[in-house]
């Protein structure tokens, strides 16, 4: 009875030992993701939207740093579509990135793909969203990597978590907004609302009933993941009567620093933690733009969701009675400063693995163009200034997606004729790129150019805001990899004077830099994920316009230096 007893004893603890063994160990976890129309009603007006299981925002995914992710994708819906997960490393799985023509041909409506990927050594909060067309409008959602099973957050464990989505709404099909930009060469109808986890809000119209409600209570700490999923939009994002106390961004942990407001532009995450250190009432927080291109049409209406304390008076109280929240003050649509004075307190949470030894150090203009109007088209199809297109350029190079193969297919099958690798690493023509710009320099060349890295090199990119058109301030992302921004600043880069304000000690990892309007950034990274990776403004009407480039990174020696051999169910165009 007793050996009896002791198996019995051996076999529970092991399974209890294994349980939890398994717990700790790196999961494998499978979603579904069908892209399809849902009805969605906002601003009064009930229309069909592409969404992703028929949520807006779609599904939130929760996983752990180690963990695997198989997502497959059915598109169920009438335009191409792709999703693309933004600021994961992707290493050797560069066609499960997602953006269209370059790691993948788009999935057909009715097809399907299967994305699968590993997190490795990141923590924080990323996104996914479309990567084809506007569609990322509606198609979007939060990822959130926890750390390690038995690891802890550098910062004292909040007692809630609460999933910030930025978005913006248009009363129409983004889709149609944007091929009808195409077709006249003007810019696309500015948005209608932004919103707070799909809701704009109560100050817009028909609004009040499904506004978002973050709960807090007395003492308690609370982490908000932030995220700016606008399509078009830098946002400033600010909480009344509360202070924000940043611990991350970009899924990289910050030394934590404490603001009134934070700005995001489109790509960009933030971390921020909030304590329920008022009195109980319901607070507002509330979004708007940033707004740093002069005399362009924008989005000015504010969006809303509220903080409410468990023990506020009424909390649940909805009608005409129920206390109005406190509204924060906003900076002003233009107030460069702020964003100056909040993107200059980053740092990152320890000394920092910065390249020191360039191996390529590269120069990149950024900014807009008009392209005269071809002598075929008629005069609505020139609706830019004066008769012209609008276009954007990196280097003077209008970026041109292919049609027939994407980029990484014909990079790793050798098909000729589909890109070049003569990406300029520095201008072609150096001029005063925030002064008063000849406007022979408006109009940039038509391409679709790479630059090509050997694995392993280290690369510090200049990138340079220009006045052409107008200045502005770009959110340059970067697939494929994190990079370190040491230095920011206004006017024109000079490298005789600018490179004394470099931090290599502790700058902050990031994979959407910010550029200044009217100014420049300069980021650092190691080329060790082989493969094809674009480069773009995260502005959707930018890329839309050829703002971007992309890195062809080679296959270094090994096989865990090598692009894997891309899936049998990878969609073909």
């Amino acid at each position: 009875m007793e050996t009896f007893k002791n198996q019995c004893f051996s076999m529970v603890f092991l399974v209890v030992c294994s349980a939890a063994l398994s717990l700790a160990h790196p999961q494998v976890q499978r979603h579904r993701f069908v892209i399809q129309e849902t009805a969605v009603k906002r601003l009064c007006k009930t229309q069909n939207s592409i969404t992703v299981n028929g949520m807006l925002p779609g599904p939130t995914l929760e996983v752990r740093n180690g963990d695997t992710l198989e997502i497959q994708v059915v598109n169920k819906a009438r335009y191409n579509a792709t999703i693309h997960w933004h600021g994961v490393r992707q290493m050797r799985t560069g066609w499960a990135d997602g953006p269209e023509f370059v790691t993948q041909c788009p999935i057909r409506p009715g097809g399907s793909y299967t994305y699968r990927f590993t997190i490795q050594g990141q923590e924080g909060t990323l996104w996914w969203h479309a990567h084809s067309s506007w569609l990322r409008a509606t198609v979007y959602g939060a990822l959130i990597i926890r750390p390690r099973e038995g690891q802890a957050y550098p910062f004292p464990k909040p007692k809630r978590e609460t999933t910030i989505m930025l978005g913006e709404w248009w009363n129409a099909d983004p889709i149609d907004v944007v091929r009808e930009a195409t077709r006249t060469g003007a810019a696309p109808n500015i948005s209608d609302a932004y919103t707070i986890n799909g809701q704009p809000g109560d100050l817009y119209k028909c609004s009040s009933q499904d506004i978002t409600i973050v709960p807090i209570d007395i003492g308690e700490t609370n982490l908000l993941r932030v995220i700016n999923a606008a399509l078009n939009q830098p946002l400033f994002f600010t909480v009344a009567n509360h202070k924000l106390t940043v611990v991350g961004a970009d899924a990289s942990y910050t030394k934590p620093f404490t603001t009134s407001v934070i700005m995001l532009g489109p790509g960009q995450t933030t971390d921020v933690l909030i304590k329920g250190d008022q009195l109980p009432a319901r607070y507002y927080m509330a979004a708007r733009a940033y707004q740093s291109a002069q005399n362009t049409a924008f989005d000015n209406t504010t969006t809303t969701a509220i903080i409410e304390y468990k023990s506020a008076p009424c909390p649940a109280k909805k009608g005409i009675n129920a206390p109005k929240p406190i509204m924060p003050p906003l900076p002003g649509y233009n107030d460069t400063n702020t964003v100056t004075a909040f993107s200059q307190s980053f740092r990152s949470l320890r000394k920092a693995q910065v390249p020191t030894d360039i191996d390529d150090n590269l120069f990149f203009t950024v900014g807009l163009g008009l392209n005269s109007c071809p002598p075929n088209f008629p005069s609505s199809r020139c609706q830019g200034p004066n008769g012209t297109r609008f276009t954007a350029s990196m280097n003077n190079v209008s970026f041109v997606f292919p049609q027939s193969f994407s980029l990484l297919q014909a990079y790793q099958q050798g098909i000729p004729g589909v890109f070049t690798t003569d990406f300029p690493g520095t201008p072609p023509l150096q001029f005063d790129y925030t002064g008063n710009v000849s406007q022979s320099l408006y109009q940039p060349v038509p391409g679709t150019k790479l630059y090509k890295l050997k694995y392993g090199s280290s690369v510090q990119i200049v990138l340079q805001d220009t006045s052409i058109v107008t200045p502005e301030n770009h959110p340059i992302h970067l697939h494929g990899y994190d990079f370190y921004i040491i230095a920011e600043g206004f006017g024109n880069f000079d490298r005789k004077t600018d490179t004394s304000k470099f931090n290599l000690v502790d700058p902050p990892l990031r994979n959407t830099a910010a550029v200044p309007v009217n100014g420049w950034a300069v980021i650092r990274f190691v080329a060790d994920n082989p493969g094809v990776w674009i480069m773009h403004c995260h502005l959707d009407v930018h890329i839309t316009w050829g703002l971007a480039m992309a890195f062809l990174v080679e296959n270094g020696v090994g096989e865990l230096q090598t692009l894997q051999a891309p899936p049998p169910d990878l969609p073909i165009c």
